[in-house]
Protein backbone atom coordinates (compact mmCIF):
# COMPACT_ATOMS: atom_id res chain seq x y z
CA UNK A 1 0.00 0.00 0.00
CA UNK A 2 1.57 3.41 -0.68
CA UNK A 3 1.96 5.83 2.44
CA UNK A 4 -0.34 8.40 3.47
CA UNK A 5 0.77 11.59 2.25
CA UNK A 6 3.01 13.56 4.82
CA UNK A 7 3.51 17.38 6.23
CA UNK A 8 6.89 18.57 6.16
CA UNK A 9 6.92 18.45 10.07
CA UNK A 10 5.69 15.06 10.75
CA UNK A 11 8.17 13.69 8.44
CA UNK A 12 10.89 15.40 10.65
CA UNK A 13 9.02 14.39 13.44
CA UNK A 14 7.88 11.21 13.11
CA UNK A 15 11.57 9.84 12.00
CA UNK A 16 12.71 11.36 15.76
CA UNK A 17 10.04 9.62 17.62
CA UNK A 18 12.15 6.93 19.95
CA UNK A 19 8.60 6.00 21.64
CA UNK A 20 5.48 6.49 21.56
CA UNK A 21 4.10 7.54 25.06
CA UNK A 22 -0.02 7.56 24.31
CA UNK A 23 -2.32 10.60 24.33
CA UNK A 24 -0.15 12.33 21.54
CA UNK A 25 2.92 12.41 23.39
CA UNK A 26 6.35 10.89 22.44
CA UNK A 27 9.65 10.49 23.41
CA UNK A 28 11.77 12.54 21.19
CA UNK A 29 15.59 12.40 20.15
CA UNK A 30 17.62 15.98 20.34
CA UNK A 31 19.97 16.09 17.24
CA UNK A 32 21.69 19.83 18.68
CA UNK A 33 21.66 21.29 21.85
CA UNK A 34 22.20 25.64 21.98
CA UNK A 35 22.72 26.81 25.38
CA UNK A 36 23.22 30.49 25.99
CA UNK A 37 24.72 32.37 29.12
CA UNK A 38 20.75 32.80 30.59
CA UNK A 39 20.38 29.51 30.27
CA UNK A 40 23.66 27.79 30.93
CA UNK A 41 25.53 28.49 35.01
CA UNK A 42 22.70 27.47 37.06
CA UNK A 43 21.97 23.91 34.73
CA UNK A 44 25.72 22.91 34.75
CA UNK A 45 25.55 23.78 38.57
CA UNK A 46 22.64 21.46 39.44
CA UNK A 47 24.18 18.33 37.23
CA UNK A 48 27.34 18.90 39.29
CA UNK A 49 25.11 18.31 42.32
CA UNK A 50 23.24 15.68 41.36
CA UNK A 51 26.19 13.82 39.48
CA UNK A 52 24.75 13.94 36.11
CA UNK A 53 26.69 13.82 32.83
CA UNK A 54 26.24 15.17 29.25
CA UNK A 55 25.32 12.20 27.53
CA UNK A 56 26.70 13.76 23.78
CA UNK A 57 28.96 16.62 24.67
CA UNK A 58 30.01 16.97 20.66
CA UNK A 59 25.96 17.89 19.87
CA UNK A 60 26.34 20.51 22.59
CA UNK A 61 26.92 24.08 21.65
CA UNK A 62 27.47 27.74 24.32
CA UNK A 63 27.48 31.17 23.58
CA UNK A 64 27.45 34.21 26.01
CA UNK A 65 24.86 36.78 24.41
CA UNK A 66 22.34 37.86 26.53
CA UNK A 67 24.30 38.93 29.40
CA UNK A 68 27.53 40.57 27.46
CA UNK A 69 28.08 44.01 26.40
CA UNK A 70 28.14 45.46 23.23
CA UNK A 71 30.15 48.68 23.96
CA UNK A 72 32.91 48.94 21.60
CA UNK A 73 36.23 47.35 23.14
CA UNK A 74 34.42 45.51 25.29
CA UNK A 75 36.03 42.86 27.70
CA UNK A 76 34.51 40.08 29.71
CA UNK A 77 34.09 42.71 32.67
CA UNK A 78 32.29 45.66 30.57
CA UNK A 79 28.90 44.67 32.06
CA UNK A 80 29.62 44.21 35.74
CA UNK A 81 26.01 42.86 36.30
CA UNK A 82 26.95 39.58 33.59
CA UNK A 83 30.65 38.98 34.31
CA UNK A 84 30.87 36.29 37.37
CA UNK A 85 27.93 34.70 35.24
CA UNK A 86 29.37 35.03 31.66
CA UNK A 87 32.69 33.56 33.65
CA UNK A 88 31.16 30.82 35.43
CA UNK A 89 29.65 29.84 31.87
CA UNK A 90 32.83 29.29 30.31
CA UNK A 91 34.30 27.11 33.16
CA UNK A 92 31.59 24.84 33.04
CA UNK A 93 31.59 24.60 28.89
CA UNK A 94 35.09 23.49 29.72
CA UNK A 95 34.66 21.20 32.23
CA UNK A 96 31.98 19.50 30.75
CA UNK A 97 33.59 19.59 27.49
CA UNK A 98 31.14 21.56 25.39
CA UNK A 99 31.73 23.86 22.40
CA UNK A 100 31.76 27.59 23.68
CA UNK A 101 32.23 30.36 21.70
CA UNK A 102 34.47 33.04 22.98
CA UNK A 103 33.36 36.08 22.45
CA UNK A 104 35.93 38.52 19.77
CA UNK A 105 36.53 34.66 17.91
CA UNK A 106 34.57 34.01 14.41
CA UNK A 107 32.44 31.77 15.82
CA UNK A 108 30.66 33.81 18.49
CA UNK A 109 27.38 35.52 18.36
CA UNK A 110 24.04 35.48 19.30
CA UNK A 111 22.55 31.71 19.58
CA UNK A 112 20.01 31.72 16.61
CA UNK A 113 22.49 33.62 14.22
CA UNK A 114 25.87 31.65 14.84
CA UNK A 115 23.57 27.90 14.68
CA UNK A 116 22.79 28.75 11.45
CA UNK A 117 25.72 30.07 9.77
CA UNK A 118 27.94 28.12 11.20
CA UNK A 119 25.90 24.69 10.11
CA UNK A 120 25.55 24.07 13.65
CA UNK A 121 21.59 23.82 12.40
CA UNK A 122 20.80 21.32 9.61
CA UNK A 123 17.84 20.53 6.98
CA UNK A 124 15.75 17.86 9.29
CA UNK A 125 17.07 18.07 12.62
CA UNK A 126 15.88 18.39 16.12
CA UNK A 127 17.67 21.63 17.62
CA UNK A 128 16.40 23.15 21.00
CA UNK A 129 17.74 26.10 22.69
CA UNK A 130 16.39 27.42 26.40
CA UNK A 131 14.75 30.51 24.52
CA UNK A 132 11.94 30.80 22.96
CA UNK A 133 13.04 32.21 19.47
CA UNK A 134 14.56 28.57 18.61
CA UNK A 135 11.89 28.33 16.05
CA UNK A 136 14.25 30.89 13.84
CA UNK A 137 15.96 27.51 12.86
CA UNK A 138 12.91 26.43 11.00
CA UNK A 139 14.29 28.57 8.33
CA UNK A 140 16.89 25.41 7.36
CA UNK A 141 13.87 23.26 7.33
CA UNK A 142 14.17 21.86 10.76
CA UNK A 143 12.53 21.34 14.01
CA UNK A 144 13.65 23.83 16.44
CA UNK A 145 12.19 25.04 19.91
CA UNK A 146 12.14 26.45 23.50
CA UNK A 147 12.91 24.52 26.32
CA UNK A 148 12.41 25.37 30.02
CA UNK A 149 15.35 24.39 32.40
CA UNK A 150 14.10 20.25 33.37
CA UNK A 151 13.32 20.32 29.86
CA UNK A 152 17.10 21.04 28.86
CA UNK A 153 18.43 19.14 31.35
CA UNK A 154 16.45 16.02 30.87
CA UNK A 155 17.81 16.96 27.22
CA UNK A 156 21.53 17.02 27.89
CA UNK A 157 21.14 13.71 30.07
CA UNK A 158 19.43 11.33 27.70
CA UNK A 159 19.40 13.06 24.49
CA UNK A 160 15.79 12.93 24.33
CA UNK A 161 12.83 14.51 25.44
CA UNK A 162 8.85 14.11 26.36
CA UNK A 163 7.12 16.29 23.99
CA UNK A 164 3.49 16.47 22.90
CA UNK A 165 2.93 17.06 19.08
CA UNK A 166 1.59 19.67 17.78
CA UNK A 167 -1.12 20.24 15.68
CA UNK A 168 0.19 22.01 12.18
CA UNK A 169 -0.76 24.94 9.79
CA UNK A 170 0.06 25.77 6.34
CA UNK A 171 0.10 28.98 6.08
CA UNK A 172 0.65 30.68 2.23
CA UNK A 173 1.99 33.57 0.86
CA UNK A 174 0.50 33.92 -2.20
CA UNK A 175 1.84 36.47 -5.04
CA UNK A 176 4.69 38.95 -4.87
CA UNK A 177 5.37 41.75 -2.16
CA UNK A 178 5.68 45.18 -3.45
CA UNK A 179 8.80 47.26 -3.27
CA UNK A 180 9.98 48.44 -0.17
CA UNK A 181 8.33 45.19 1.46
CA UNK A 182 10.69 42.99 3.20
CA UNK A 183 10.22 39.23 5.11
CA UNK A 184 9.90 41.22 8.75
CA UNK A 185 7.25 42.56 7.00
CA UNK A 186 5.00 39.86 5.83
CA UNK A 187 5.81 38.02 9.25
CA UNK A 188 4.62 40.83 10.96
CA UNK A 189 1.13 41.27 9.07
CA UNK A 190 0.92 38.06 9.59
CA UNK A 191 1.02 38.46 13.62
CA UNK A 192 -1.39 40.97 13.18
CA UNK A 193 -3.79 38.64 11.08
CA UNK A 194 -3.46 35.83 13.45
CA UNK A 195 -2.20 37.80 16.90
CA UNK A 196 -0.65 36.57 20.07
CA UNK A 197 -2.11 33.39 20.35
CA UNK A 198 -3.72 32.64 17.17
CA UNK A 199 -1.18 29.37 16.57
CA UNK A 200 -1.18 28.16 20.08
CA UNK A 201 -0.41 25.02 19.93
CA UNK A 202 0.77 24.58 16.39
CA UNK A 203 3.86 23.87 14.44
CA UNK A 204 3.64 26.51 11.65
CA UNK A 205 4.86 25.53 7.88
CA UNK A 206 5.08 28.67 5.52
CA UNK A 207 4.56 28.17 2.28
CA UNK A 208 4.34 30.09 -1.41
CA UNK A 209 5.68 32.04 -3.64
CA UNK A 210 6.80 34.67 -2.08
CA UNK A 211 8.23 32.97 1.00
CA UNK A 212 10.20 30.78 -1.81
CA UNK A 213 10.99 33.16 -3.11
CA UNK A 214 13.12 34.88 -0.29
CA UNK A 215 17.00 34.38 0.84
CA UNK A 216 17.86 31.70 3.93
CA UNK A 217 18.31 34.86 5.98
CA UNK A 218 14.87 36.35 5.23
CA UNK A 219 13.16 32.69 6.39
CA UNK A 220 15.22 32.67 9.35
CA UNK A 221 13.34 35.65 10.38
CA UNK A 222 9.93 34.54 8.87
CA UNK A 223 10.53 32.13 11.61
CA UNK A 224 11.76 34.06 14.10
CA UNK A 225 8.31 35.36 14.94
CA UNK A 226 6.74 32.01 14.91
CA UNK A 227 6.32 32.19 18.65
CA UNK A 228 4.47 35.49 18.84
CA UNK A 229 1.68 33.97 17.32
CA UNK A 230 1.79 30.99 20.13
CA UNK A 231 3.23 28.66 17.45
CA UNK A 232 6.25 27.21 19.38
CA UNK A 233 7.38 25.92 16.03
CA UNK A 234 8.16 27.88 12.41
CA UNK A 235 9.44 25.80 9.29
CA UNK A 236 10.38 26.43 5.64
CA UNK A 237 10.34 23.39 3.48
CA UNK A 238 14.43 23.51 2.64
CA UNK A 239 15.15 24.09 -0.84
CA UNK A 240 18.14 24.45 -3.04
CA UNK A 241 18.72 27.69 -1.68
CA UNK A 242 19.37 26.51 1.77
CA UNK A 243 21.48 23.31 0.75
CA UNK A 244 23.92 26.04 -1.35
CA UNK A 245 23.86 28.30 1.92
CA UNK A 246 24.72 24.75 3.85
CA UNK A 247 27.73 23.83 1.69
CA UNK A 248 30.92 24.50 2.97
CA UNK A 249 30.05 26.01 6.27
CA UNK A 250 31.82 24.69 9.65
CA UNK A 251 29.49 21.93 10.72
CA UNK A 252 28.17 20.71 7.47
CA UNK A 253 28.69 17.40 6.30
CA UNK A 254 31.76 16.79 3.98
CA UNK A 255 32.47 14.23 0.97
CA UNK A 256 30.48 11.49 1.16
CA UNK A 257 28.37 12.26 4.15
CA UNK A 258 27.08 15.54 2.10
CA UNK A 259 25.79 14.13 -0.83
CA UNK A 260 23.97 11.08 1.61
CA UNK A 261 22.80 14.47 3.58
CA UNK A 262 21.62 15.94 0.32
CA UNK A 263 19.59 12.88 -0.71
CA UNK A 264 17.52 12.78 2.60
CA UNK A 265 17.16 16.86 2.25
CA UNK A 266 15.63 16.50 -0.75
CA UNK A 267 12.57 14.21 0.21
CA UNK A 268 11.90 17.43 3.00
CA UNK A 269 9.17 18.75 1.73
CA UNK A 270 5.35 18.39 2.24
CA UNK A 271 3.80 15.61 0.01
CA UNK A 272 0.75 16.77 -2.68
CA UNK A 273 -2.45 16.30 -0.36
CA UNK A 274 -0.62 15.95 2.91
CA UNK A 275 -3.26 16.85 5.94
CA UNK A 276 -2.63 20.40 7.75
CA UNK A 277 -4.93 20.71 10.80
CA UNK A 278 -5.64 24.40 9.27
CA UNK A 279 -4.80 26.35 6.50
CA UNK A 280 -4.53 29.83 6.03
CA UNK A 281 -3.67 32.01 2.62
CA UNK A 282 -2.37 35.42 3.11
CA UNK A 283 -2.19 38.22 -0.17
CA UNK A 284 1.48 39.37 -0.32
CA UNK A 285 0.78 42.26 -2.77
CA UNK A 286 -1.57 43.98 0.22
CA UNK A 287 1.40 44.04 2.57
CA UNK A 288 3.07 47.56 3.09
CA UNK A 289 6.05 48.31 5.28
CA UNK A 290 4.35 47.44 9.41
CA UNK A 291 5.08 49.39 12.26
CA UNK A 292 4.00 48.05 15.67
CA UNK A 293 1.84 50.97 17.80
CA UNK A 294 1.19 48.62 20.95
CA UNK A 295 2.92 46.46 23.75
CA UNK A 296 3.01 43.17 21.52
CA UNK A 297 4.03 41.96 18.06
CA UNK A 298 0.57 41.51 17.33
CA UNK A 299 -0.37 45.63 17.59
CA UNK A 300 0.66 45.95 14.41
CA UNK A 301 -0.43 48.06 11.27
CA UNK A 302 0.70 49.26 7.84
CA UNK A 303 2.65 52.70 8.35
CA UNK A 304 0.42 54.61 6.28
CA UNK A 305 -2.31 53.27 8.85
CA UNK A 306 -4.24 54.19 11.99
CA UNK A 307 -3.77 53.66 15.53
CA UNK A 308 -6.71 51.32 16.00
CA UNK A 309 -10.18 52.55 18.33
CA UNK A 310 -10.33 50.01 21.67
CA UNK A 311 -13.85 51.22 21.31
CA UNK A 312 -14.31 49.16 18.95
CA UNK A 313 -13.50 46.08 20.20
CA UNK A 314 -16.61 43.65 21.22
CA UNK A 315 -14.56 41.88 23.86
CA UNK A 316 -14.15 43.92 27.24
CA UNK A 317 -10.44 42.64 28.20
CA UNK A 318 -9.70 43.50 24.27
CA UNK A 319 -10.76 46.54 24.84
CA UNK A 320 -9.19 47.11 28.13
CA UNK A 321 -5.71 45.61 26.85
CA UNK A 322 -5.44 48.08 23.60
CA UNK A 323 -6.31 51.53 26.22
CA UNK A 324 -3.82 50.25 28.58
CA UNK A 325 -1.31 49.55 25.51
CA UNK A 326 -2.04 53.09 24.23
CA UNK A 327 -1.73 54.79 27.33
CA UNK A 328 2.04 52.71 27.80
CA UNK A 329 2.76 53.74 24.27
CA UNK A 330 1.17 57.77 24.38
CA UNK A 331 -0.86 57.56 21.68
CA UNK A 332 -4.54 58.12 20.45
CA UNK A 333 -7.40 56.33 18.57
CA UNK A 334 -7.06 57.29 14.79
CA UNK A 335 -3.48 58.80 15.17
CA UNK A 336 -1.65 58.26 12.82
CA UNK A 337 2.09 56.52 13.39
CA UNK A 338 3.92 58.04 10.71
CA UNK A 339 5.57 61.62 11.92
CA UNK A 340 5.85 60.25 15.56
CA UNK A 341 9.02 61.82 17.05
CA UNK A 342 11.54 59.01 18.15
CA UNK A 343 14.69 59.14 20.51
CA UNK A 344 16.36 55.68 20.00
CA UNK A 345 16.79 53.49 17.02
CA UNK A 346 18.04 49.57 17.29
CA UNK A 347 19.44 47.72 14.17
CA UNK A 348 20.38 44.16 15.45
CA UNK A 349 18.63 40.94 17.22
CA UNK A 350 18.52 37.51 16.41
CA UNK A 351 15.60 38.68 14.08
CA UNK A 352 17.54 41.20 12.19
CA UNK A 353 20.99 41.30 12.54
CA UNK A 354 22.64 39.46 9.65
CA UNK A 355 24.37 40.67 6.95
CA UNK A 356 21.48 40.83 4.50
CA UNK A 357 20.16 43.33 7.20
CA UNK A 358 23.09 45.37 7.74
CA UNK A 359 23.08 45.67 3.88
CA UNK A 360 19.69 46.86 3.64
CA UNK A 361 19.87 49.49 6.54
CA UNK A 362 23.57 50.90 5.14
CA UNK A 363 21.69 51.17 1.57
CA UNK A 364 19.03 53.14 3.59
CA UNK A 365 21.17 55.64 5.49
CA UNK A 366 24.16 56.30 2.94
CA UNK A 367 25.13 59.28 2.49
CA UNK A 368 22.78 61.12 4.93
CA UNK A 369 22.30 61.49 8.74
CA UNK A 370 20.82 60.75 11.78
CA UNK A 371 18.71 62.96 13.03
CA UNK A 372 19.97 65.04 15.91
CA UNK A 373 17.32 63.93 18.47
CA UNK A 374 17.84 60.41 17.97
CA UNK A 375 20.47 57.93 19.50
CA UNK A 376 21.03 54.87 16.96
CA UNK A 377 22.49 51.47 17.66
CA UNK A 378 23.69 49.00 14.91
CA UNK A 379 24.65 45.77 16.50
CA UNK A 380 25.92 42.67 14.44
CA UNK A 381 24.43 39.35 15.58
CA UNK A 382 27.70 37.71 15.36
CA UNK A 383 31.54 38.33 14.79
CA UNK A 384 31.36 36.74 11.39
CA UNK A 385 28.55 39.21 10.43
CA UNK A 386 30.78 41.94 11.79
CA UNK A 387 33.78 41.10 10.23
CA UNK A 388 31.82 40.73 6.55
CA UNK A 389 29.92 44.17 7.24
CA UNK A 390 33.28 45.65 7.84
CA UNK A 391 34.89 43.92 4.77
CA UNK A 392 32.23 45.73 2.35
CA UNK A 393 32.68 48.62 4.85
CA UNK A 394 29.28 49.06 5.85
CA UNK A 395 30.42 49.78 9.40
CA UNK A 396 31.79 53.10 7.82
CA UNK A 397 28.64 53.42 6.40
CA UNK A 398 26.83 53.67 9.58
CA UNK A 399 29.18 55.53 11.76
CA UNK A 400 29.24 58.75 8.83
CA UNK A 401 25.95 58.97 9.31
CA UNK A 402 25.72 59.23 12.84
CA UNK A 403 25.38 55.36 13.72
CA UNK A 404 27.23 53.97 16.71
CA UNK A 405 28.73 50.67 15.36
CA UNK A 406 28.97 48.00 18.37
CA UNK A 407 29.75 44.42 19.62
CA UNK A 408 27.84 41.38 18.55
CA UNK A 409 24.83 40.33 21.03
CA UNK A 410 21.60 40.72 22.10
CA UNK A 411 22.30 44.26 23.00
CA UNK A 412 19.04 46.13 23.60
CA UNK A 413 16.40 43.46 22.24
CA UNK A 414 15.95 42.74 26.08
CA UNK A 415 18.19 44.71 27.84
CA UNK A 416 19.37 42.73 30.40
CA UNK A 417 23.25 43.54 29.63
CA UNK A 418 23.01 46.87 31.01
CA UNK A 419 21.84 48.68 27.82
CA UNK A 420 18.53 49.81 27.92
CA UNK A 421 16.60 52.77 26.16
CA UNK A 422 15.90 55.30 28.76
CA UNK A 423 12.10 55.53 30.74
CA UNK A 424 9.78 57.37 28.52
CA UNK A 425 11.59 57.57 25.25
CA UNK A 426 10.41 56.41 22.15
CA UNK A 427 12.47 53.64 19.73
CA UNK A 428 12.00 51.66 16.49
CA UNK A 429 13.76 48.44 16.78
CA UNK A 430 14.35 45.39 14.57
CA UNK A 431 14.07 42.89 17.27
CA UNK A 432 10.50 40.95 18.30
CA UNK A 433 9.29 42.38 21.08
CA UNK A 434 7.46 45.13 22.30
CA UNK A 435 6.10 43.96 25.35
CA UNK A 436 6.12 46.81 28.28
CA UNK A 437 9.34 48.20 29.20
CA UNK A 438 11.37 45.32 27.10
CA UNK A 439 14.02 47.77 26.43
CA UNK A 440 14.37 48.97 29.51
CA UNK A 441 12.16 50.39 32.47
CA UNK A 442 9.31 52.63 30.60
CA UNK A 443 10.34 52.41 27.10
CA UNK A 444 8.11 52.42 24.40
CA UNK A 445 9.31 50.00 21.69
CA UNK A 446 8.17 50.34 18.01
CA UNK A 447 8.99 46.89 15.61
CA UNK A 448 10.04 46.78 12.21
CA UNK A 449 12.13 46.35 9.45
CA UNK A 450 15.93 47.49 9.26
CA UNK A 451 15.16 49.46 6.72
CA UNK A 452 12.13 51.17 8.43
CA UNK A 453 14.52 51.46 11.34
CA UNK A 454 17.35 52.89 9.63
CA UNK A 455 14.65 55.49 7.71
CA UNK A 456 13.13 56.73 11.57
CA UNK A 457 16.57 57.23 12.58
CA UNK A 458 17.87 59.72 9.74
CA UNK A 459 14.13 61.15 9.87
CA UNK A 460 14.22 61.40 13.55
CA UNK A 461 10.00 60.20 13.06
CA UNK A 462 8.40 57.18 12.15
CA UNK A 463 8.70 57.43 8.57
CA UNK A 464 7.63 55.29 5.43
CA UNK A 465 10.63 53.90 3.63
CA UNK A 466 9.04 54.01 0.43
CA UNK A 467 9.47 57.76 0.64
CA UNK A 468 13.30 57.26 0.36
Amino acid sequence: MPSEPKSLFDKIWDSHVVADLGAGNALLHIDRIMIHDLGGPNLFHTMAQRGLQIRHPETVFCTPDHLISSRPGRDSATNKAGAEIVAAFKENAAAAGIRYFEPGTPGHGISHIIAPEQAITLPGITMICPDSHTCTHGGLGAVGFGVGASELLHALVTQCMRQKKPKTVRVTFNGRTEAGVVPKDMILHLTSVLGSSGANGYAIEYAGAAIRSLGVEGRLTICNLSIEMGAKIGMIAPDDIVFEYVAGRDFAPQGAMWEQALTHWRTLCSDENAAFDRELEIDSSVIEPQITWGVSPEHTIGVRGVVPDPADQTDAASREGMEAALQFMDLQPGQKLKGVPIDWVFIGSCTNARISDLRLAAATVQGRKVSERVTAWVVPGSQAVKNAAEAEGLDSIFRQSGFEWREPGCSLCVAVNGETVPPGQRAVSTSNRNFVSRQGPGARTHLASPAMAAAAAISGAIVDVRDF
